[in-house]
């Protein structure tokens, strides 16, 4: 498999609220509001502030989160979920 990087939509792409355990998030460019737990809500907001490849995306979230799931398997699990979402693209 080719080394992707992985990016979210563009700035005002989401509106993006915490609810307890869960994290709403609204696709503006399709109009659904998906309902997320971690590490999604923490994968798009690492990839907001640009494209990275999964191995810095997993680097960046153990650095900066708690993560219980902490595997490349499992990363690589969640992005594409979230892409089959519309949430992350493969750059």
């Amino acid at each position: 498999m080719p080394d992707y990087l992985y990016r979210g939509p563009p700035d005002c792409g989401l509106l993006i609220a915490p609810l307890d355990e869960f994290t709403a998030v609204y696709h503006r460019a399709s109009g659904i509001t998906h309902l997320l737990t971690e590490p999604a809500p923490q994968i798009l907001a690492i990839i907001a502030d640009g494209a990275l490849s999964l191995d810095a995306l997993l680097d960046r979230l153990g650095r900066e989160y708690d993560l219980t799931d902490g595997t490349r398997a499992s990363l690589q699990a969640r992005l594409e979920e979230l892409i089959e979402a519309g949430l992350v693209e493969r750059a």
